[in-house]
């Protein structure tokens, strides 16, 4: 049975973003990501886990400056310091929080002609990454996203993660694979799995279209599901997606993997 974790940026958006903890909990689920907890101390955070006896399975780094676009900082040119100093804020939080995954973000191709410099940076910051993570027993993923959702992304594809992840070498940088990126990308998403389990450390899913609960439409979670299952995949999957309505009322999709029904 898939361990299924809830990605509080998304799920039980209805209330303030420490009480998702306890909405998460009661619902069923034992483990949470979110793409950034750095508004509030570790200390807090880790007290809202411990309290209701979750995980905090995935947690991304620091990405730069959101509001001015950016969206990670792996692959910026220039920037290297910012990064280094983005991997250390992350495993302070990751020691503090028992997290054992962590997302780099690559950041937004503002200039097209500097695609190669970007991807030799990011290389080159991913070994950095990688080595410091594995000092603390942490994996680190990069996660392809699709450009419609995330225009400009650096990178988009299964397969341009998979080059990546060969380029940096070692054995701690891993991949994120999100069935809702890659089914709009037109990746054969079973064979994908099947062929790189070894390399993935974090599922996620949503549906496709409209990235609401993956609950029908083009991708077979079930059916995958079982796939996962039978080759040997024992990570979590967070449920990265928007509910229709309310988060609880939504969850009629994952009873048959011990999630739902305890809500208020």
């Amino acid at each position: 049975m898939p361990k299924l974790s809830a990605n509080l940026g998304m799920l039980f958006a209805e209330a303030p973003f420490l009480d998702r903890f306890e909405r998460a909990a009661k619902a069923g689920f034992t483990g949470v990501e979110y793409p950034s907890g750095y508004d509030w101390p570790a200390r807090t955070l880790a007290d809202r886990l411990a309290r209701n006896g979750l995980d905090q399975v995935l947690l991304n780094m620091p990405a730069g400056e959101r509001e001015a676009g950016e969206r990670g900082l792996a692959a910026l040119p220039g920037r290297e310091g910012e990064f280094r100093d983005s991997v250390g804020t992350a495993l302070d939080y990751a020691k503090a929080l028992s997290c054992p995954r962590l997302h780099a973000m690559a950041g937004i191709v503002t200039d097209e002609a500097r695609r190669g410099e970007m991807e030799e940076t990011y290389i080159e910051n991913l070994k950095t990454a990688a080595g410091a993570c594995a000092s603390l027993s942490v994996k680190l993923l990069i996660e392809p996203i699709n450009p419609d959702d995330m225009p400009g992304y650096f990178l988009n594809t299964s397969a341009q993660a998979l080059a990546i992840i060969e380029a940096v070498g070692g054995d701690n940088l891993y991949l994120e694979y999100d069935l809702y990126h890659m089914q709009i990308m037109g990746d054969d998403l079973a064979a994908t799995i099947a062929a790189n389990l070894p390399r993935i450390a974090h599922i996620q899913i949503a549906g496709v279209p409209g990235r609401h609960e993956p609950d029908g439409g083009d991708i077979d979670t079930p059916g995958l599901f079982d796939l996962i299952d039978r080759a040997g995949y024992d990570g979590w999957i967070g449920c990265e997606y928007h509910p229709r309505g309310g988060t609880e009322e939504g969850l009629g999709w994952a009873l048959p993997y011990g999630i739902g029904g305890g809500g208020d």
